[in-house]
């Protein structure tokens, strides 16, 4: 069955979904309301949530139950191989994923990316070093990105 909780954060409230298998939606503007109520791994995202706005935690560790492509799927498993405080750029990741031209690709899958935060797609910024768009918003990505210690101009 899935369920939805809300958690307060330095950036708004953050909208979280799961199934019974694990997250499928960390963000700011679901498009699909579910009933309220909790199961273990929104309670364990909370809590790691919590963690990472506290400076506690730096990488995550909670089941996903995400739906894409496998080429989406690529692309959001390897956003998680991007290190806190680090950035990193939609070119590097089509050479990572073994098509350097596939850069529009990966920007549109990393778009596509229901899992903000947990699957740090708040990571990836152009390739002259500035903000890219963000599903939430570039003020909150640019929050983001401060409070892992990155500043970008815009």
């Amino acid at each position: 069955m899935m369920v939805q909780t809300h958690l307060t954060s330095p950036v708004g409230e953050i909208t979280l979904q799961a199934s019974d298998k694990g997250l499928s939606y960390v963000g700011f503007a679901p498009k699909t309301r579910l009933p309220e109520g909790t199961n273990s791994h929104l309670d364990q995202a909370c809590v790691q949530l919590t963690e990472y706005f506290d400076g506690q935690r730096k990488r995550f560790e909670v089941m996903l139950d995400t739906q894409g492509t496998p080429f989406q799927q690529a692309v959001w498993r390897l956003l998680c191989d991007i290190p806190f405080g680090e950035t990193n750029t939609y070119g590097w990741m089509a050479t990572a994923l073994n098509n350097p031209k596939a850069v529009r690709a990966v920007g549109a899958a990393n778009g596509k990316n229901p899992i903000s935060i947990i699957v740090p797609c708040h990571r990836i910024i152009g390739a002259n070093g500035k903000l890219t768009g963000y599903a939430g918003g570039l003020d909150r990505k640019s929050w983001l990105l401060a409070h892992e210690g990155i500043k970008i101009t815009q």
